[in-house]
């Protein structure tokens, strides 16, 4: 039997307990899955390096024998693209980034997060499937911007306005991130060929 265990990586500010990944986090837990939640040090003002390493230290954790998926929000997918510039061999079966914030603005809080590496080649190589998933009216990466990532040559799903897919946008409890992973650990094919 195949085992499963779940990576999810919060943005800026952490997600707290009402923001949709705290609630997948619990549901995959209660639902017997290996899950992985890490709260990274300084929220509020990351250091990129530290943010990294301690992602290297979340990941060393997932049994080796487990399919790893991994899901990320905001500044979460920024991290993970830096993480994927820097390792050469595959990490994850599925990650599905969520709301990455534009790779071409600046957020002054977390300044070490840019340059952002850009590289649906690096992506590819670190795991098996990727999905970025962003919403129409999202304020910290607008439609132009999003743009950069469909160039990766990766699939991308759009949400019609669902803002920064967070609490404030009304994304506590998210049942459609919760089918998206169910289907991918319930069928042979991934949630990337929706």
């Amino acid at each position: 039997m195949t085992e499963y265990s779940f990576v999810i990586i919060h943005g800026l500010g952490g997600s707290g307990l009402d923001h949709w990944q705290t609630w997948l986090a619990n549901t995959l837990k209660q639902r017997n899955f290996n899950v992985f939640y890490p709260t990274f040090s300084k929220f509020n003002r990351p250091n990129l390096d530290i943010w990294l390493k301690e992602l290297k230290s979340t990941l060393e954790s997932v049994p080796k024998h487990h399919k790893l998926i991994i899901v990320t929000h905001s500044l979460g997918g920024l991290l993970w693209q830096h993480y994927a510039a820097s390792v050469d061999n595959r990490i994850a079966d599925q990650v599905i980034l969520v709301a990455p914030p534009s790779p071409s603005v600046v957020i002054p809080a977390a300044k070490s997060f840019f340059p952002v590496p850009l590289s649906g080649t690096n992506l590819r190589r670190v795991s098996e499937k990727t999905l970025f998933i962003n919403s129409t009216n999202d304020p910290y990466c607008s439609i132009e911007d999003a743009i950069q990532y469909v160039r990766l040559g990766l699939p991308v799903i759009s949400l019609p306005n669902m803002g920064h897919i967070n609490v404030e946008s009304g994304h506590g409890s998210w049942p459609w991130i919760l089918d998206l992973c169910e289907r991918f650990v319930n069928d042979s094919k991934s949630v990337c060929s929706l």
